[in-house]
């Protein structure tokens, strides 16, 4: 099977605060499934400029029995139908359904979304932006060699607030608008 082209290259997003909001009690339903202003027009304009776009998403209230996997393809089938109604376009998600003591290598900080990632789009992930709220993202990302980018939206503030000192350099932006206006100015 050849690989789909990616364009001007891959970015990979977390889900819950970065596209979505993110709740402590976890999104459980579509209904809770509510979109971060902007982030809809975000993908629609990473997109158009060329961009191949993923999500790799950690999902234990599966594992939690919060929700099944019914629920969440439900929850993904809204998000790429409005992402779909902005213009833009979500190539592949990837989730971990495990919790986290379940000692999965899929569950971010570990790298196993990112590499299934790789492997599907037959390509190397050096560089590869990796835009996240949390602490782990950033950690996944660094882990491949990964680009990692922080939005403040979701947990981003609390994240930012308690950065390690190896990711003093990480770029943080406001929220995923954001962060996609300096990728397509970055590739233009």
């Amino acid at each position: 099977m050849r690989a789909e082209s990616l364009g001007k290259g891959l970015v990979i997003l977390d889900r819950d605060g970065v596209i979505n909001h993110d709740s402590d009690a976890f999104i459980k339903n579509e209904d809770e499934w509510r979109p971060v202003p902007g982030s809809l027009e975000a993908i629609a304009a990473l997109t158009r400029a060329g961009f191949t776009l993923a999500v790799a998403s950690n999902q234990s209230g599966i594992a939690r029995g919060l929700f099944d996997q019914e629920t969440l393809d439900a929850m993904h089938a809204k998000m790429l139908g409005l992402v779909h109604e902005a213009g833009g376009h979500i190539s592949r998600i990837v989730i971990c359904p495990h919790g986290p003591d379940d000692g999965c290598d899929c569950r971010k900080p570990k790298p196993g979304m990112l590499l299934q990632l790789a492997r599907h789009f037959d390509t190397t992930l050096a560089g590869v932006p990796v835009i996240g709220d949390a602490l782990r993202d950033l950690e996944a990302a660094a882990t491949v060699g990964a680009r990692p980018i922080l939005v403040r939206s979701g947990k981003g503030r609390r994240t930012e607030a308690a950065l390690p000192p190896q990711f003093a350099e990480v770029p943080v932006y406001d929220d995923l608008a954001a962060a996609a206006r300096a990728l397509v100015d970055e590739a233009a």
